[in-house]
């Protein structure tokens, strides 16, 4: 999330312009960045009886226009773009625009009541703050936030579907068929809002003005509606930006309860290769993500007024909720414990008479569908999928570390960037290379960096501003002795801390992009394609996806204590005030 880089008018709003326009090229130019001959595939889905000679070939290419070099191939997708015809799906044969059209509709409708139930879970997780003035809502509301769309709603369709037999749990055939996908797309958005409005109410509700207005005798029901509107425009930026997230999440939802919306739309076309379904898909996707980021910035200015916009109206220092460290060390514990356990077993050993075991002292938690051992699958999994993480974190590190020192640039990158999740981008790399561990990576680590170069921005601000480096340039230091020696160890070091706490976030967008099927491949033991593969027999195993469910839930739960535990033990030593509040 967006940490507050102030937008420039000339170097952000050119990045910002030359960010799109890059974004929209890729997408024009998907059928020739593909690397892949469509026509094959196109004549099998239009006639599977004709013999694929190269003449029939050479028609198909012709009659799509892959014959024509890629700049005419961007020009006639813009042309055509603006004259409103989207093309005609390479599977199908139909104009793309409906089938779009069509799926926005339900994604729209689905994003609504989302936004209801988000609104219902911030409202549960503020009141007890607003009306006590402390709380531990922010601690509840992080660990919401923190529980990836893609697993809430396997659960959700385990438990309220599968067992319990409550809703239904696959199609959209009426209200109660929305029940489901708007809880496990709303719950996490509405624990982000409550968050962010929890952690702040606190120090505004301390503020001067608030006793002053006790003293006079007005109501708390005033106070509080005054300290909400204090806490909101700032915040709003970013409740655009959990709205945004919403799109990546719809792809998620939408697939696991087979929802015929637009995320489920375009990750059809980007496995199918029907790549004018998915270019319109996308870009939908794409002006989604853009008019609610405009919105939100719409909003905040209204809220602010003329007399505030420019100040912007910063928050207080918000206070962190301590957390002991027993909580982070006892879920490491069991994540090692269990990862270090599996490392012991095979997970590729095939046994086919012991499918679908249940848990036992051989298989401590049961096996596949093809009798491979869950508990190795799941730790050697982990294995590969830290070590990822761990690669894309660095390379985020190092990208915002750089970017820091241009916030200009910076910020009309991370505009472009956080309009854009993991999915999306996950599906526009898989469409242009194949779906793979690699692919998924650099997906992640394209839109992982913003939140390093907002903080490496202030950073870098407030240590060029303090007086030790004015003695520096007085005694005649060079500007690059200051940057080498003074500037970039006082910035790097918070920046690495905070880029190390977001380890267990990038682990998860990673499993994320691994149960849609655009991460890494079978029979590779990823815990989200581990997750993706019990589906198929979730009613007859289902410990088969309770473990990589549990172990995802206890990354989730180990990224949310670790980051407030670290928050906790900077605030006794008065650290510094840019210390960027993680985790967002």
């Amino acid at each position: 999330m967006k940490l507050g880089i102030k937008r420039g008018v000339g170097p952000a709003g050119l990045t910002r312009l030359a960010c799109l326009l890059a974004v929209l090229t890729a997408v024009g130019l998907l059928p020739w960045l593909s690397g892949k001959d469509p026509a094959l595939s196109v004549l099998r889905a239009r006639s599977a009886e004709q013999e694929p000679t190269e003449e029939a070939l050479d028609a198909v290419r012709r009659d799509l226009g892959l014959d024509a070099g890629p700049l005419s191939l961007l020009g006639n997708w813009a042309s055509d773009l603006l004259r409103g015809d989207f093309g005609t799906s390479w599977v199908s044969g139909t104009d793309v625009l409906p089938s779009v059209t069509a799926g926005l509709q339900v994604s729209l409708g689905l994003m609504g009541a989302a936004l209801v139930v988000a609104a219902l879970v911030g409202v549960a997780l503020v009141a007890p703050v607003l009306v006590r003035g402390r709380g531990t809502a922010g601690t509840y509301a992080a660990m919401l936030a923190a529980v990836p769309e893609f697993l809430l709603a396997t659960v959700a369709l385990l438990v309220c579907g599968v067992w319990l037999g409550w809703l239904p749990t696959s199609g959209w055939a009426g209200p109660e068929y929305m029940v489901l996908p708007a809880l496990a797309l709303g719950v996490p958005a509405g624990g982000l809002l409550g968050r962010l409005v929890a952690d702040a109410l606190p120090a505004v509700l301390d503020e001067r003005w608030v006793e002053l207005w006790r003293g006079a005798g007005v109501s708390r029901s005033l106070i509080a509606g005054a300290a909400l509107k204090r806490v909101l425009p700032p915040l709003v930026p970013q409740f655009g930006m959990a709205a945004v997230g919403l799109t990546g999440g719809t792809v998620a939802v939408e697939t696991v309860f087979a929802v015929p919306g637009i995320g489920r739309t375009a990750l059809g076309a980007a496995k199918s290769q029907d790549l004018p379904l998915l270019q319109a898909s996308v870009l939908a996707l794409l002006v989604l993500g853009l008019v609610t980021g405009a919105l939100a910035a719409l909003l905040r200015r209204r809220l602010l007024g003329p007399a505030l916009r420019d100040a912007g109206l910063a928050l207080p220092p918000t206070r962190p909720v301590r957390t002991p460290a027993a909580v982070p060390l006892t879920l490491f514990t069991v994540l090692a414990v269990t990862i270090g356990w599996g490392l012991l077993r095979d997970p590729y050993a095939v046994n086919t008479t012991a499918r679908l075991s249940a848990p036992s002292w051989a298989h401590p938690l049961g096996t596949d569908g093809l009798g491979r051992d869950v508990l190795a699958r799941l730790g050697h999994g982990a294995a590969s999928t830290v070590g990822t993480a761990a690669a894309v974190c660095l390379l985020s590190l190092l990208v915002g570390l750089a970017l820091g020192f241009l916030p200009g640039v910076a910020a009309g990158a991370s505009d472009i960037a956080n309009a854009l999740p993991p999915v999306i981008v996950g599906i526009l790399v898989a469409a242009t290379a194949g779906p793979g561990a690699d692919g998924a990576a650099l997906a992640v680590a394209l839109i992982s960096w913003p939140p390093l170069a907002a903080h490496a921005a202030a950073l870098v601000q407030e240590v060029r501003a303090s007086a030790f480096l004015t003695a520096q340039r007085a005694i005649g230091a060079s500007p690059s002795w200051i940057l080498t020696r003074h500037v970039l160890p006082s910035v790097a070091a918070p920046v690495a801390r905070h880029a190390l706490l977001r380890l267990p976030g990038i682990a998860l967008a990673l499993a994320s992009l691994g149960f849609l099927g655009l991460g890494a491949q079978p029979p590779a033991p990823e815990w989200g394609l581990l997750l993706d593969e019990s589906r198929a027999y979730v009613e007859r195993a289902p410990w088969a996806a309770l473990a990589p469910a549990v172990a995802l839930a206890l990354l989730a739960g180990l990224a949310v204590s670790t980051a407030a535990y670290a928050q906790g033990r900077r605030a006794p030593r008065g650290a510094k005030k840019k210390e960027a509040p993680v985790g967002v």
